[in-house]
């Protein structure tokens, strides 16, 4: 086994966090090594992106080449009970941004992501495995990897960032994996065809469909034509449903009258999938020589799109101390990178547990809506969960939990 190369950073997984943290990096004069266990385009969920994610494709100079893909513009996201909506309008919210985002079909806004790294320099193996991470004291590291062939080789780094998403590397070798405090959901998706769809529809945005109020529906439309359906629940809910995924996924579509409308003859372009019990931490988001970004820190729930918002923002945040710790200068991994982390985190955990709980519903479905109040909501749902001049970030579980509790009270305008 021999030393295949020495960079300054190798980064473990061609994902968006990967992605955004290579460019930014290698745009700061750094060596840049980008390894990815699958072969691309491959499949991943997540095709709904939130607004905040814009700046840190823009910084990492990767927007242009997503705009040339053309994919759905996304303005805003849609929530359904019953015959009661929930509108959120991204143009809307209280805080200064991006006021739209894409929805994507993640293997080839992926792809489209990897591919102008590449173009900008960076070096990407593709298909290439790590199997074993050494660290010595002062934070350089040999990482054996392991291609398609079988063939093994070592890359020395001075630090490395593990974007690697559920593959989870570092957590796994280190032994870093901590259960999440969210009970493990399920869900059954599958990409659709949709003849049907219309302005009525409303192709650019997101709308969440409540089937019961443990159970959630996404319809994220594409460009190309095709919308992304997907159920989500508790495991127990999917068993009351036999047959086939496919046979499975056609009962659920009925019992859903919108849906059994817009989709009943149209056609699943796969097999339906399920993924289950995706909700993991880790115990540190950093250590010696490396961070970690993206999924493999802490990935929530898909109900609010905020998968993406912190892969993007975690590896823009991550790039820039690893240039700074490589430059010489000193970083506080804890409090200028963790700290912050966790804030985004909690604050879409108080929103992921509200919705679960029923909270949000007494606020999205209320009768009148404070359309301040909801600005300052929206800007959550857009991705801007670090804005502490938002009343509803900055203290957000007390005040979510204040208003639910008086819209409850009073049954009144909020």
């Amino acid at each position: 086994m021999s030393i295949k190369k020495q960079v300054d950073v190798l980064v473990i997984g061609a994902g968006p966090s990967g992605t955004i943290a290579a460019s930014l990096m290698h745009k700061a004069g750094l060596s840049v090594q980008v390894v990815e266990k699958m072969k691309f385009p491959r499949f991943v969920i997540g095709e709904s992106l939130l607004p905040r994610c814009m700046e840190a494709l823009e910084e990492a100079g990767l927007l242009d080449a997503v705009k040339e893909k053309h994919f759905q513009q996304k303005d805003g996201a849609k929530f359904v009970f019953g015959d009661k909506d929930c509108d959120f309008n991204f143009s809307q919210q209280f805080t200064p941004g991006w006021k739209w985002t894409w929805q994507v079909p993640r293997a080839d806004f992926d792809k489209t992501l990897a591919d102008e790294c590449e173009k900008m320099g960076v070096s990407l193996e593709y298909e290439t495995e790590v199997t074993n991470i050494e660290i010595a004291a002062d934070g350089s590291s040999k990482t054996t990897i392991k291609d398609k062939e079988g063939n093994t080789n070592v890359i020395e780094a001075r630090f490395i960032v593990d974007g690697s998403g559920y593959g989870r590397v570092i957590p796994r070798l280190f032994g870093l994996e901590k259960q999440s405090s969210l009970p493990p959901r399920k869900t059954l998706f599958c990409h659709m065809t949709d003849p049907k769809r219309s302005a009525a529809f409303e192709p650019n945005r997101i709308i969440i469909y409540v089937h019961n109020p443990r159970t959630w529906i996404w319809v994220i439309p594409f460009a190309n034509g095709n919308t992304s359906v997907g159920y989500v629940g508790s495991p127990e809910f999917f068993e009351a449903f036999e047959g086939t995924p496919e046979q499975q996924f056609r009962q659920l579509l009925n019992a859903q009258p919108e849906l059994a409308e817009r989709f009943g003859d149209s056609e699943m372009l796969w097999e339906p999938r399920t993924l289950q019990s995706w909700s993991v931490t880790t115990e540190s988001f950093y250590g010696n020589g490396f961070v970690l970004t993206g999924n493999v820190t802490e990935f929530l729930d898909p109900v609010f799109s905020s998968g993406v918002t912190l892969a993007s923002v975690s590896a823009q945040m991550a790039a820039k101390l690893v240039i700074k710790h490589l430059q010489g200068g000193q970083v506080d991994w804890q409090s200028e990178y963790m700290d912050p982390m966790m804030k985004g985190v909690d604050v879409f955990r108080t929103y992921v547990n509200g919705w679960y709980d029923g909270t949000l519903f007494t606020i999205f479905f209320a009768e009148n809506r404070n359309p301040e109040i909801m600005s300052q909501i929206c800007s959550v749902l857009a991705g801007y969960v670090w804005d502490e001049n938002n009343p509803f970030v900055r203290s957000h579980e007390k005040n979510v939990r204040t208003l639910a509790r008086y819209l409850e009270t009073t049954k009144t305008t909020v």
